[in-house]
């Protein structure tokens, strides 16, 4: 723009995050409704809706005469109505003190006596109707031109001429090209009339064909232009009668290229003389015209050729060939076909807040290619460092101010015409702050990375709000010097850290940054100065890179040297590469030109060259691709096949080579046949290169022919094949009816098949093309199968055994298919392994013995020969021992793969011993096996070979890539991914690219290497709160597979535990799960020096290790014990404990029967109890219990204990859909205090099974009741906790009690007995006893599963307890129970009270 027509404000407010999501939605709706004509935004909104402004009519290109009257129309639309004004040659017109020209309502122009002469063309130029409304801007129509027409001048006149009888005339009168619709003819001055035969050429000359003896008489042309007509000498056209002598075929008007635009018409003129009289006739781009059946095309007098509604298919070159049947002769001319320009994509409406950056987008199309400019309010756009054009036609505008305001139109332009469209952009005010604080500027604002072309600004948050988790920030910057002043944004809240792109080198830049939050935009930062790095001096490309072939397998390339060198160029490095592949390779070059030997026959390269001065390499040229020469083929086709049509023709089917030995496009084969008794008389047949069979006729009945083909290329002909031979019929055969019924049909049931075997129709002067094999369980029209007519035995498979199968046959040919033979078969039982007979139904012909099987072939070998390729030899012990085939015999190959297991074997035909399997996959064994056909004998499959195909680089990348962060460690993140689904061979091993930038390049990337298959890897040291993006690449033996797409994964923040050096873990948490926030003034009661992993130390370990080992032995002992002392238990003392046990509990109620419930006693039924071994495997969540309880602390919602309404749904959220009867308790009867339970804080802190929902836990009691004997066994296994916990990375787990499903379990669990003296707190756990945090209020549930541990290692204490089945209002008395705490004193006493019980089961086992 010639000057911005507005200062920058110092230090615009920005918007806050909010406000700009708003305007973009509304930017779209109201963009949309201004393209659409309809109204923005309702009156009264907040944000100022987009104005149709536009032009109703627009000026178009006009011709005129001097002294008429122009009118040029203009009309625009607006509310209010624009003010019109007109522009001649880019000047304003001042219509207010010109008496010829005056402006009309409704904005045209109008030009009153056109003035024009040699030396004054006042009227004549460029006109433009420029719009204006004062409160909006100002538009601009396209430019029509007004063209007047000048004097009458002749450029060439009529002269006498003679014409015979029946020829043509020509009169040529050319004028200016503007006078030319002003031109007409007179014959003796009058008037001529035009029709067919006479008629005016574009250029005003006069054409005259089939010439009578009324057509002589003097011509004359006029031009009457407004003025005084002015007229052209006369002239005489003579008709000879006779005939005096033959003249000879001349062109008296030839074609001149013409340029045309799309719509208009054409004509190319073209006119011949001579005798006899010559036909015309026109073609294009060497292709003819047909004239009489094209709507467009029309023959005009003489053979012009017109063209109306000119399309660009109509571009090219015309060729009129004149011919009278003694000679020919032609002439051509080129039609351009040219466009106006069109917009394929308009301007669209824009809304936009100061210092932001806005593109205009503009796509235009038309021929020749138009020229784009941009005009902001009437005045052109001139590009600068704040407005660009960038990709070739768009407007960017950069740091915009309010003076940018306004309506901006796109005008193409090209020689055909302009047009215009436009689009407003309107600069929003910042929304005023909301009442609250505004946040202070932002501290330390520093420059932590300067490049050459970005710098990237880092800072710390304001003061006023020293977290800043849900401030945006703004970033203004401007070139030092400039008024104009750009922003760019945080991509996120509480993001500190921008890159701002895009930058000029060695530029010194202002920088500025802002805070906002939800009620506005703070204070600015200090001014911060940085200059960016100079641009270090490296090579340009080098220019005029040039390849040549010099033969099939060398190119030589050669260059110039690069225009800015910038310095000595110390050599070149030259890079080339086979297309379709990515493996570039380089060669270093010292001079300009290089010839790289050793290519691929007739096969594309692209090359480029980098040059290298001291600084480094420089900048790539342009690939340049060339493919080398081509060359005869070095292979012979494959898979040739013959095939007696008749008694006098064989057909020859082969394919090509393949494409690494055809050495170019291969052009036609050379078939070449023989009798095989006359081998010295040899016929050639050629045949086109896109046909792959060839019919060869016209043979000698019941003869023996020998054939080979050979691949040809414009280079010659390759190698040909092996002779193969076949022997035509004695007589010819009738295809003008269906083939007759089969002479036999035989069947063979096995167990799951059936081997179907016939006859071919006695009748052989039919054609027989094939077999249709029916078959179904009692109907035989189930299955069909289609076999070759060479064939004369099929295996049905997958049958059923034991079932009665009708079979039929049919041979069919052209015609159809003939009359069909049933025959029905009972498959064999599965445990039926002899040989049965046929069963032959209703068969009109006597059944005949299978024809002797032949040998089948041996040695079959596979040789693999790529990743898709093999080929299959074998040998046939039924031939010669030269092994010649001399009859009619054919081999058919069949393949498969075992994966997956149900793949269908794949077969194909082939005559010769040996043929080449394509079409495979890589890395993949396949089985091959080999059967002879000779007449109706055929072999057994031969025995298998196997081949596995070469490998391939992988051709999919990783799948299902996923990126978690490791518990405890944000720092390290943990990648996880599946092999690719098209390995193509064994995995050795991935790449890992991380990156912050996604878009940055591939090799900035940080990489790493994962040896072997595995299929996680751990990254360390990342950055806390930082978006990265990952990509993994798969590799095997043959390189490296495709990447994946990026997945993006952010590292967590810093949690108070990255920040302080001595934390502690309290409890223990799941997977998943983060520790309880205790508040910040939450002190642990005793403190300790702690390592830092919680790790228990050298004493404690012992003194566990000793009471795990005493608490086992002693478990054992008693299992032991009881399960003795079980068996020799008689009914009457478990009929008196059932008695006693009802007395004592007679108060309490069950859901059950009465009947069902059973004495309480401390039996352990040793023979329902399973102890389950550690599981050695590295689950990460293993399944402790049958009982589905919820995996982490996401899966139960956190209730408070004193809501004893919603007990009884907490407690079917652990155990799923139980019903009441069958919910078991969490302690025991109603007042029964928990026996047992030590503090959990006299633990090593691990992490709890993966079954434990929440970090805090709650004390499950223990007490010895009655239980039910029917009790639910998932409420049996439910009602047991485990009070344990494990480290994270463990890959042990613990073993758990798994109780049988349909037997009750009473079980105990010994307690560890505590050491004397003091308890001894853990230092890396606070000191607290875990029953004692009920006063914190975090009441969060923890289901725990009683197990056993195992010997060496320390266990937790698990309480006593005993399955029961209470009423649901009981629940709540029993959870106020289990809140209750143990001093140490009342431990002791339990600790007693059990070792009393364990002595009276002693007395009682010896007694």
């Amino acid at each position: 723009m010639a000057a911005e027509r507005g200062a920058r404000r110092p230090g615009g407010p920005s918007a806050g995050s909010w406000l700009c999501c708003v305007l973009w939605l509304l930017l779209g709706r109201a963009a949309a409704a201004a393209r659409s004509g309809s109204p923005g935004p309702a009156a009264g909104a907040s944000v100022r809706t987009f104005t149709p402004f536009y032009f109703l009519v627009e000026p178009v290109d006009t011709l005129s005469v001097r002294g008429s009257s122009v009118i040029l129309n203009c009309s625009a639309y607006s509310e209010p109505s624009p003010k019109i004004e007109w522009k001649k040659d880019g000047t304003f017109l001042n219509l207010v003190s010109d008496d010829r020209r005056q402006l009309l309502p409704d904005g045209s122009l109008f030009i009153s006596n056109v003035v024009h002469s040699k030396h004054n063309k006042p009227d004549e130029g460029y006109y433009q109707c420029v719009a204006t409304v004062d409160s909006l801007g100002t538009i601009v129509s396209r430019t029509a031109k007004l063209i007047v027409a000048g004097l009458p001048r002749f450029i060439s006149q009529p002269e006498p001429s003679s014409v015979y009888a029946g020829g043509s005339a020509i009169l040529n009168c050319d004028v200016n090209a503007d006078l030319v619709p002003f031109v007409r003819w007179e014959l003796n001055k009058q008037p001529l009339l035009l029709d067919d035969r006479v008629v005016k050429l574009p250029s005003g000359t006069l054409v005259i064909s089939n010439v009578t003896e009324g057509d002589g008489g003097l011509y004359r042309c006029i031009v009457e232009s407004g003025g005084p007509p002015k007229y052209s000498d006369e002239a005489e056209l003579k008709v000879l009668p006779d005939l005096e002598e033959m003249p000879n075929l001349v062109f008296l008007k030839q074609p001149s290229s013409l340029v045309r635009v799309l719509g208009q018409s054409a004509v190319l003129p073209c006119v011949a003389s001579g005798l006899p009289i010559p036909a015309i006739r026109w073609m294009k781009n060497e292709e003819a015209l047909d004239v009489e059946s094209s709507e467009r095309l029309a023959l005009l007098a003489g053979g012009s050729l017109e063209i109306s509604d000119i399309t660009e298919d109509d571009a090219g070159t015309y060729f009129c060939i004149a011919d009278n049947g003694n000679e020919t002769i032609d002439a051509q001319a080129e039609l351009t076909v040219q466009a106006q320009p069109e917009f394929l994509k308009q301007p669209a409406n824009i809304y936009a807040h100061e210092s932001m950056d806005i593109i205009f987008e503009c796509e235009v199309t038309g021929k020749p290619t138009p020229t784009v400019k941009w005009v902001k309010n009437g005045d052109m756009v001139i590009p600068s460092d704040y407005f660009k054009i960038v990709k070739e036609h768009n407007l960017q505008v950069l740091g915009l101010v309010k003076s940018d305001e306004g309506f901006y139109q796109c005008i193409a332009e090209n020689d055909v015409g302009n047009t215009q469209a436009g689009a407003q952009l309107i600069i929003l005010e910042h929304a005023p702050a909301t009442t609250g604080p505004l946040p202070s500027a932002p501290r330390d604002v520093v420059a932590s990375l300067v490049s050459t072309r970005f710098i990237k600004l880092t800072w710390r948050t304001p003061a006023s709000d020293p977290h800043g988790d849900n401030l945006t920030y703004s970033v203004f910057y401007t070139k030092e010097g400039t008024a104009r002043e750009r922003v760019e944004n945080t991509s996120r809240p509480g993001e500190m850290q921008v890159t701002v792109q895009n930058l000029m080198p060695a530029t010194v830049y202002i920088f500025r940054v802002m805070a906002q939050n939800k009620h506005g935009s703070g204070e600015s930062s200090a001014p911060l100065r940085v200059e960016t790095q100079p641009e270090v001096q490296l090579p340009g490309p080098a220019p005029n890179i040039r390849a040549y072939t010099t033969s099939p397998t060398s190119v030589t390339i050669t260059w110039e040297t690069p225009l800015s060198g910038n310095g000595e160029i110390q050599n070149y490095k030259l890079y080339y590469m086979e297309k379709g592949t990515d493996k570039e390779q380089d060669v270093d070059v010292s001079t300009h030109s290089y010839t790289i030997n050793g290519l691929k026959k007739y096969t594309e390269y692209s090359f480029r060259v980098v040059a290298y001065n001291k600084h480094g390499p420089g900048v790539s040229t342009q690939d340049v691709a060339i493919r080398t020469l081509s060359d005869v083929p070095s292979a012979a086709p494959q898979n040739v096949s013959l095939e007696v049509r008749n008694s006098k023709s064989i057909r020859i089917h082969w394919q090509p080579p393949s494409p690494a030995t055809q050495n170019g496009q291969i052009t036609g084969y050379k078939i070449r046949h023989r009798k095989a008794s006359r081998k010295s008389d040899v016929t050639e047949t050629l045949v086109p290169g896109t046909q792959l069979s060839q019919l060869i006729e016209g043979l000698d009945r019941g003869t023996e022919y020998n054939f080979r083909v050979a691949a040809l290329t414009v280079n010659g002909t390759g190698p040909a094949t092996d002779w193969l031979s076949a022997e035509t019929f004695e007589s010819d055969l009738d295809e003008t009816r269906v083939p007759e019924v089969p002479s036999s049909l035989h069947v063979r049931p096995l167990v799951t098949s059936i081997v179907v075997s016939w006859t071919p129709p006695e009748n052989q002067n039919i054609v027989v093309r094939g077999y249709a094999i029916g078959y179904g369980i009692g109907s035989p029209h189930a299955q069909t199968i289609k076999v070759d007519y060479k064939q004369r035995y099929y295996t049905i498979e997958n049958l059923d055994p034991s079932s009665h199968y009708v079979i039929t046959l049919r041979a069919f040919n052209s015609v159809g298919e003939g009359v069909p033979l049933y025959e029905s078969a009972v498959t064999r039982p599965h445990t039926d392994t002899s040989e049965v007979d046929l069963f032959v139904i209703n068969a009109p012909y006597t059944p005949v013995p299978d024809p002797t099987p032949m040998m089948p072939p041996v040695g079959v070998q596979a040789s693999i020969l790529s990743h898709d390729t093999i080929r299959i030899t074998w040998a046939d012990n039924s031939l010669p021992k030269h092994q010649k085939i001399t009859d009619s015999r054919y081999y058919t190959v069949r393949w498969k793969t075992n994966i997956p297991a149900n793949t269908k074997y794949k077969t194909a035909n082939a005559t010769t011993l040996s043929y080449l399997v394509t079409g495979l996959k890589p890395n993949t064994l396949y089985e091959f096996s080999v059967m002879v056909t000779k007449g109706r004998r055929s072999s057994t499959w031969s025995m298998t070979a196997h081949g596995t195909t070469f490998e391939l680089v992988p051709t999919s990348p990783p799948k299902d890539v996923t990126v978690v962060s490791k518990e405890g460690k944000p720092r390290t993140i943990i990648v996880n991914w599946q092999p690719p689904s098209e390995a193509n061979g064994k995995i050795t091993g991935y790449i890992i690219y991380y990156s912050t930038d996604v878009n940055a390049e591939i090799h900035d990337w940080v990489i790493e290497p994962v040896v072997g298959n595995r299929l996680t890897h751990q990254i360390q040291e990342l950055t806390l709160d930082t978006p990265y993006y990952f990509k993994i690449q798969a590799r095997n033996s043959k390189g490296m597979g495709p990447m994946s797409e990026a997945v993006q994964f952010r590292t967590p923040k810093a949690d108070s535990s990255d920040k302080m050096p001595n934390d502690q873990a309290s409890g223990s948490a799941g997977k998943g799960s983060r520790l309880p926030d205790l508040g910040s003034d939450y002190k642990p009661p005793m403190s300790g020096s702690n390592s830092p992993h919680g790790s228990p130390t050298s004493l404690d370990s012992n003194m566990l290790l000793v009471i795990i080992v005493s608490v086992g032995v002693i478990t054992i002992v008693v299992v032991v014990i009881i399960a003795v002392f079980c068996t020799r238990r008689t009914t009457s003392h478990q009929k008196k404990k059932r008695a006693a046990c009802k007395s004592v509990n007679g108060s309490h109620k069950y859901k059950g029967n009465s009947k069902d419930v059973k004495p309480p006693d401390l039996w352990i039924h040793h023979e329902r109890l399973e102890l389950k071994p550690i599981d050695k495997s590295p689950d990460p969540n293993p399944i402790m219990t049958d009982t589905p309880i919820p995996r982490n602390s996401q899966d139960i919602t956190p209730v408070d204990n004193s809501m004893d309404s919603n007990i009884h749904q907490r407690r079917n959220s652990y155990r799923g859909h139980e019903s009441e009867d069958s919910m078991s308790t969490l302690a025991g009867r109603r007042g029964m205090r928990p026996k047992m339970m030590m503090p959990f804080d006299s633990q090593p802190p691990q992490q709890s099974v993966r079954n434990t929902p929440s970090t805090d836990t709650m004390p499950a009691s223990s007490s010895q009741t009655c239980c039910t004997d029917h009790q639910d066994p998932e409420g049996a296994t439910s009602s047991s906790y485990l009070a344990s916990s494990q480290e994270e990375d463990s890959g042990q787990s613990l073993p758990t009690a798994h109780v049988r499903p349909s037997h009750p379990l009473k079980s105990f669990a010994v307690p560890a007995i505590p050491p004397p003296g003091p308890p001894t707190y853990d230092p890396a756990l606070p000191s607290m006893p875990l029953l004692s945090q009920q006063a914190l209020n975090h009441h969060i549930h923890s289901v725990k599963t009683a197990s056993i541990g195992t010997l060496g290692r320390s266990r937790p204490p698990m309480p006593v307890v005993v399955p029961s089945a209470p009423e649901v209002q009981e629940t709540t008395r029993m959870l106020e129970d289990s809140e209750s705490s143990y001093e140490p004193d009342e431990l002791t006493k339990e600790m007693a009270h059990l070792e009393g019980l364990m002595k009276d089961l002693n007395a009682i086992t010896t007694a």
